[in-house]
């Protein structure tokens, strides 16, 4: 009895062994058959890219778009670079054209022309000499003044302008008013004083080419240079006129207006009418005028001088009437 229950356990546990074991190979089966297709799944989509990738014809159309592209965007790069490096060296260039040539301006005061000569052309300046003056605390010919002024930037070549001492003030000033132009300027010159300028003025009742006046005055003593101008009178001139236009007015009423205004009539002449016959071509222009003495209602059609021109008062006015 016992030994029969002891087998029928053995076997029932043998069973339940077996199937355990079917349910595990199963599984396992399982498992390995979807392992199988992922591993499928996974070489066919590498195949596929593979194939894709391996394809001539697209690699050709890749190649075909991507190139040109590379190519140009490599040209646009190095155009970039060329127009960055034209342009640092265009400022670089400015730069040194502008700054380069530009230098500062010595300090020539109190120096002679001679000793400053060299320093300005050390510094690739010129000098120029332009006026002297009086003064008393800087010796005769040493440079009194300059511009630009020393320390001044400016660029080389550039002209410096020094004005000289002349010293303390050992010239008089003499009496020009009331001598002619030319005994003044003999009397300057004997003194070693320029004229500086001459002006002429007309002034009743004054002399034809006589200094009526003189800068600076006669006698004084502080005088900045050597220098006098002049005003020289032209005498009595006579008044002069703009001479209006009477084209169109009667003739009567124009001499009883030139009379009053201090003018007279001079030449009256008649136009002369074209002629009513045919003629040649050359004589179809009026003719010559022909002096007359037309009546006090003629019609001026011209005049001499003529409208805007200026006239000296008691001037004889030609007309030509109608």
């Amino acid at each position: 009895m016992k030994g029969a229950v002891r087998k029928h356990s053995l076997e029932r546990h043998g069973l339940i062994c077996n199937r355990d074991r079917r349910g595990a190979r199963k599984k396992i089966a399982k498992g390995n058959s979807g392992n199988q297709q992922n591993s499928n799944n996974q070489s066919g989509d590498k195949f596929q890219r593979t194939s894709a990738f391996n394809d001539p014809v697209k690699r050709v159309k890749s190649a075909i778009i991507i190139g040109p592209m590379r190519k140009l965007l490599r040209y646009f790069l190095q155009v970039l670079v060329l127009i960055i490096v034209a342009l640092l060296s265009a400022l670089t260039a400015m730069r040194l054209a502008i700054h380069g040539r530009e230098v500062s301006v010595p300090d020539l005061r109190g120096k002679t022309p001679t000793e400053a000569r060299p320093l300005a052309d050390s510094a690739g300046l010129a000098i120029a000499v332009e006026r002297s003056y009086y003064n008393g605390t800087v010796p005769e010919g040493k440079v009194l003044s300059q511009v630009p002024a020393p320390g001044s930037v400016v660029r080389r070549g550039w002209e410096v302008r020094l004005a000289l001492s002349l010293g303390p003030q050992r010239v008089t000033i003499p009496q020009l008013t009331g001598s002619s132009e030319r005994a003044a300027s003999l009397t300057l010159a004997q003194r070693g004083i320029e004229v500086e300028a001459v002006a002429c003025t007309s002034i009743p009742g004054s002399t034809a080419n006589e200094v009526i006046a003189q800068d600076p005055a006669a006698n004084s003593t502080n005088v900045s240079s050597p220098k006098v101008s002049i005003l020289v009178g032209q005498g009595d001139q006579p008044a002069a006129f703009v001479m209006p236009s009477f084209i169109g007015q009667v003739l009567g009423t124009v001499t009883n207006t030139l009379h009053d205004a201090g003018f007279s009539v001079g030449r009256v002449a008649m136009a002369q009418p074209p002629s009513e016959s045919p003629a040649p071509a050359e004589e179809s222009t009026p003719g010559p005028l022909i002096p007359t003495s037309p009546s006090a209602a003629s019609i001026i059609v011209a005049q001499e001088p003529s409208p805007g021109a200026k006239v000296a008062a008691g001037s004889a006015i030609n007309f030509v009437v109608k």
